[in-house]
């Protein structure tokens, strides 16, 4: 499944409900998700980890569908030519510096 499928998919099964609870009500479900990733990770089985990977992009699609971005396309234009810092396939920015 490409991204867009996946966000697709996100949209076909909730996003009405997504646009009803808005941006800002969905932002709040998605951070409780990355709490709870943060939990896994520190705590969790790898099956529990991958949950809680999925719920995080599951949300993160939500936000983008709610606010009509394409999740595929932002990806392609910000890291489809390499480090958006420096240019690189392998990133030769600073530690110090993002990314």
């Amino acid at each position: 499944m490409t991204l867009r499928e996946f966000q697709s998919l996100i949209r076909e099964m909730y996003h009405d409900k997504d646009a009803a609870r808005g941006v800002e009500g969905t932002f709040m479900w998605l951070t409780e998700e990355i709490g709870e990733l943060a939990t896994a990770l520190r705590s969790g089985s790898p099956d529990e980890q991958a949950l809680e990977f999925a719920d995080v992009l599951a949300w993160l699609a939500t936000i983008a569908n709610v606010v009509d971005i394409d999740l595929e396309d932002a990806v392609r234009r910000k890291y489809g030519g390499g480090c958006p810092g420096c240019g690189q396939l392998a990133c030769t920015c600073p530690d110090a510096e993002k990314p």
